[in-house]
C-alpha cells in the first residue's frame, strides 16, 4: 500500500512538473460518469450532449482534435476517484469532466487539486463542491440557487404550511436548508422535514407521513433519475386528492423522464434552469439535434450541463490558444460568459459556479406529450449561499 501510494505520488508529481503541457497534439477530455446503476440516465444524457457537441465542432477546440475518454463509475465515489487517478496518471488528460452525484465529484477534488488538472462539474449540485478545489469550475447548479426561488413563489401564491421531503444526502440537505430559510422568512411554515435514504429509496412511508400532517403542499427534492418512482408513490398515496399540492425542483420532473410519469405529473409547479420546452431559437435548434441523433430522446438539465461544460472548456482553449497547463485553463474559465441554450451563462469569477437565469414552471400536457412550462423567470441567479458572503 505504501508503495503505489508512493509511485502515485510520484507520478502526480511528474505530471505537474512542466514540460507536458504545451506538448500535447490532442486536447484529452476524461469523462467520468454513471452509465449504469440507478443514476445511469444522468451518463445516458451527458454521453450524448458531448457526442453532439463534438459533432456539431466537428470534434476540434482551439484547432486539436478532441480525445474523449469515458467511463463508468456506477455511482461509485471510491471507484469515481481510482478512474480519475487513471485519467491523470496514466492518459494525460488534460480536464476531468462530469460527476453525476455529489460524493462523486467530491471524491476527485483532492487529485484535481494535486495534479492541476480542471474538473469541470457538469452535474452534482451540493453548493460546497467549488470549495473543495481551487481547480474545480461548475456548469450544471447549486441546489440553492434553484430552491430559494421556489420557496419565494410558495410563499406569494398562498402556501402557508408545507413539508418537506428531501433524499437524504448533499443536495437534498442543501435543498431542505435553502427552501425552510427562505420560506420561514417569507412568513411560511415548515411543520416537519423529512430526509428519505438515498440508495434504495422507498418513498411511501414518508409520503403517508406527509399526508397525515396534511400541509398546503410538500416541498420535495430527489436526484435526476428518481422523480418518476417518486411520482408513482405520490399518485399511489393520494395525496393530490387530499389537497396536498406537489412543488418541487426541477429533478423531479426530469424531462428525460417525464413522460414516463403520467398525468399524475400535471399541474406540479418546481423552478429549474433549464426545460425542453424553453423557447429561445438555440434551444429549439438544441433539442431537435438533441432528438435526432439520440432516437427522440428528450435532452434534460444534465445533457445541457454538459453541453456547456464542453462549450466552456473550448472557450477556455481559445483563451489560453491551446495551452493545456490547468491552471491557465481555470483562470480562463473564471468570468466566462455565453449564450447557452437554457439561457445567458456566467462563470462566477470568485467562486467558479454558475450564474444563470431560474424558471418557475408547470408541468403541462402539450399536444400528447408533458413538459415543464416556464411562466416567471428571475435573471442571473448566484448561488445564494455564497452570494453573501461575497
Amino acid at each position: 500500500m505504501l508503495r503505489r501510494t508512493f509511485v502515485a505520488g510520484i507520478a502526480f508529481a511528474a505530471l505537474t512538473a512542466g514540460g507536458v503541457a504545451y506538448a500535447q497534439d490532442a486536447v484529452k477530455i476524461g469523462m467520468i460518469v454513471p452509465m449504469t446503476g440507478p443514476s445511469s440516465s444522468t451518463g445516458r444524457q451527458q454521453e450524448a450532449a458531448v457526442k453532439l457537441w463534438l459533432a456539431q465542432n466537428g470534434g476540434m477546440m482551439a484547432g486539436k482534435k478532441v480525445e474523449l475518454i469515458l467511463k463508468d463509475d456506477t455511482g461509485n465515489a471510491d471507484m469515481t476517484k481510482r478512474i480519475a487517478q487513471e485519467m491523470v496518471v496514466n492518459d494525460k488528460v488534460h480536464v476531468l469532466l462530469g460527476f453525476g452525484l455529489t460524493p462523486l465529484a467530491l471524491a476527485v477534488a483532492p487529485i484535481a487539486t494535486q495534479a492541476k488538472v480542471p474538473q469541470v462539474v457538469s452535474a452534482a449540485a451540493t453548493a460546497i463542491i467549488t470549495e473543495q478545489s481551487p481547480y474545480i469550475v461548475r456548469t450544471s447548479f447549486t441546489l440553492p440557487q434553484v430552491t430559494v426561488p421556489m420557496a419565494e413563489w410558495a410563499a406569494k401564491n398562498g402556501i402557508k404550511k408545507v413539508v418537506t421531503l428531501v433524499s437524504d444526502y448533499g443536495p437534498g440537505i442543501d435543498a431542505e436548508k435553502a427552501f425552510v430559510e427562505r420560506f420561514g422568512k417569507d412568513g411560511g411554515t415548515v411543520t416537519e422535514s423529512l430526509r428519505v435514504p438515498l440508495r434504495n429509496p422507498d418513498f411511501a412511508p414518508f409520503l403517508q407521513r406527509v399526508k397525515d400532517a396534511a400541509p398546503d403542499a410538500v416541498f420535495v427534492f430527489v436526484p435526476s433519475g428518481f422523480g418518476a418512482t417518486f411520482m408513482k408513490q405520490f399518485a399511489d398515496r393520494e395525496l393530490a386528492k387530499a389537497g396536498i399540492k406537489l412543488i418541487a425542483t426541477g429533478d423531479v420532473t426530469d424531462d428525460d423522464l417525464l413522460n414516463d410519469m403520467g398525468d399524475a405529473a400535471v399541474g406540479v409547479v418546481n423552478s429549474h434552469h433549464y426545460s425542453a420546452a424553453h423557447g429561445s431559437p438555440e434551444n429549439k435548434a438544441f433539442v431537435e439535434a438533441f432528438k435526432k441523433a439520440n432516437n427522440g430522446m428528450r435532452p434534460n438539465f444534465m445533457g445541457v450541463g454538459a453541453f456547456d461544460g464542453m462549450t466552456l472548456i473550448a472557450k477556455a482553449f481559445e483563451k489560453t490558444k491551446g495551452n493545456t497547463d490547468g491552471t491557465a485553463l481555470v483562470e480562463a474559465m473564471k468570468g466566462m460568459s455565453w449564450t447557452s441554450v437554457r439561457g445567458p451563462v456566467t462563470i462566477d469569477p470568485q467562486t467558479r459556479d454558475i450564474v444563470q437565469d431560474v424558471y418557475i414552471r408547470k408541468v403541462e400536457k402539450v399536444g400528447n406529450e408533458l413538459f415543464n412550462v416556464e411562466f416567471a423567470k428571475i435573471d442571473q441567479v448566484k448561488d445564494p449561499v455564497k452570494a453573501a458572503k461575497q
